[in-house]
């Protein structure tokens, strides 16, 4: 079996250090497979945005040989998904609650006077969950974003998404009408919230059935 690079890629305001990251690192290396999971934030979480999640991360494995296969949750799923689009050595991808649909379901919950406020004033306060406290993100990031349509993403790769039925965050709506559109994805419908912390290992089973096509 041709050995392959697995990557994982943590959501928006978290880090390496999240509970699905770290459970997934440790299951991986049961099985003797090193996870990488690079940091997201880059030491400048202000200045994200989704093409510097995506220049960092080919930046990272330009060198490498062996196929990638992409793992992501919420936002990292849809920089996952953007990252298989753009890069053929990534042969296949496994999401977890992926951020489709991100610009609608997150500035429709800002509200139009938020979302100006933003852009005039440059900075919006948001909750880092891996910092635990407020950091300002620029508006860079709504630009940036609004340049990424999901339509567009039509590569056919094997794709495995995880969704919970009760996500507040990201409808698993968002993830029904993105497989309904691709035949070469699958979509696993579980009972739990955007966090998928209560379903982790029912998400470990399916990795596992996806290492051993």
């Amino acid at each position: 079996m041709k050995e392959k690079n697995y990557i994982y890629l943590h959501g928006f305001a978290s880090s390496p250090a999240s509970k699905k990251a770290q459970y997934l690192r440790d299951r991986f290396a049961s099985v003797g497979i090193n996870l990488n999971i690079p940091d997201l934030n880059q030491g400048d979480f202000s200045h994200l945005t989704l093409t510097r999640q995506l220049k960092q991360i080919e930046s990272e494995f330009a060198t490498v040989s062996k196929p990638i296969i992409g793992i992501g949750s919420s936002f990292g799923g849809l920089t996952a998904a953007w990252l298989a689009e753009q890069n053929l050595c990534v042969e296949q991808l496994i999401l977890l609650a992926p951020a489709f649909n991100f610009l609608s379901e997150w500035f429709l919950k800002l509200g139009t006077e938020t979302l100006n406020q933003w852009k005039d004033q440059g900075n919006l306060s948001v909750y880092h969950y891996a910092e635990n406290r407020n950091l300002p993100l620029h508006y860079q990031f709504f630009e940036d974003l609004s340049q990424y349509s999901d339509q567009q993403l039509q590569r056919e790769i094997p794709t495995l998404i995880i969704h919970g039925i009760e996500d507040e965050i990201i409808p698993i709506q968002a993830s029904r009408n993105y497989a309904e559109q691709r035949p070469w994805v699958k979509l696993i419908e579980l009972d739990s919230d955007h966090t998928l912390d209560n379903v982790l290992d029912e998400i470990w089973q399916e990795i596992q059935r996806v290492l051993k096509e």
